[in-house]
């Protein structure tokens, strides 16, 4: 959703600009080109091999960008780290990005084997590895439920415990096998991979998705400029729900105002270059 997020955030020359997500620099090299040389653009991102990789990529415009590896509700700390008081402009593209998903090392996707890993901060001590392995059939079926919506969590979780202890659950196949004899059988052959659901809990349970995401809104609310504008991108009802909460919340201080009622969808021809959008909801939020 490039173009309606360089759009809604409405960026002008000499803007201060917060890309807390940048992933690859996709969002970012067009900021850029819209706040100028007069403009800054602080790059944050969780995955130290993304930022490295959009560093690179962003360092040939020869503009103002500050690359920071941390996770993106310490945004207090890394604002005031820069001095930085205020801002004019937050993007958040939430999510897991192509670059993990698409390297089975990163244990992300059942698609290929993996390490059960899913960390984006590879950094961080807890993997998919220690909770599968160490948690309670209980604790593992309320991941399951909470983060998943997965209705068959109970029986997901059994199968898991039962499993590990014969021997410990290492790769991602192995995880979306046991999946996959868990489920009722008429469940097994769906649109969708039965294992998505549980990957998805996973990964939400490792890397704390949407309690920094919790944090973050509290957070930025105070740094935002008169007219400054928050722009989050999600791919998860759960992630959408939190903040249109929160943006509803802040609407009613009179001090914030929405700019879309509802979120906006990628249009038709992007979700065919990229299937992957489909599931994208944009909410804008603007400092009065």
């Amino acid at each position: 959703m490039l173009e309606e997020v360089l759009t809604l955030l409405n960026l002008k020359e000499g803007m201060v600009v917060v890309d807390a997500t940048v992933g690859l620099g996709g969002h970012a090299v067009e900021i850029l080109k819209k706040i100028s040389s007069r403009g800054r653009l602080i790059c944050i991102d969780n995955d130290a091999e993304a930022l490295a990789m959009s560093k690179q990529r962003l360092s040939t415009h020869g503009l103002e960008c500050s690359f920071i590896h941390d996770n993106f509700s310490n945004i207090d700390n890394i604002l005031g780290s820069l001095k930085i008081k205020h801002v004019d402009g937050v993007l958040l593209d939430l999510g897991v990005s192509s670059l993990q998903l698409d390297n089975p090392l990163r244990g992300f996707s059942f698609v290929n084997e993996g390490p059960l890993d899913m960390r984006m901060n590879t950094e961080n001590e807890t993997s998919a590895f220690d909770l599968i392995n160490n948690l309670s059939q209980k604790e593992i079926a309320a991941i399951l439920w909470k983060y998943g919506q997965e209705r068959f969590s109970n029986r997901i979780a059994k199968k898991i415990v039962m499993r590990r202890s014969q021997s410990l659950i290492n790769t991602t196949t192995e995880l979306a096998n046991l999946v996959y004899q868990a489920l009722p059988y008429p469940q097994r052959h769906q649109r969708i991979h039965p294992a998505t659901r549980t990957f998805q809990a996973m990964r939400i349970a490792v890397n704390r998705e949407l309690e920094s995401l919790e944090i973050f809104l509290e957070k930025i609310a105070k740094f935002m400029n008169t007219n400054g504008r928050i722009c989050i991108i999600s791919f998860h009802s759960l992630e959408d729900r939190i903040a249109k909460i929160n943006f509803r919340n802040l609407a009613k201080t009179k001090k914030f105002r929405l700019i879309v009622k509802k979120p906006l969808t990628p249009k038709d021809e992007e979700v065919k270059a990229n299937p992957r959008s489909r599931s994208a909801k944009l909410r804008v939020l603007e400092k009065i």
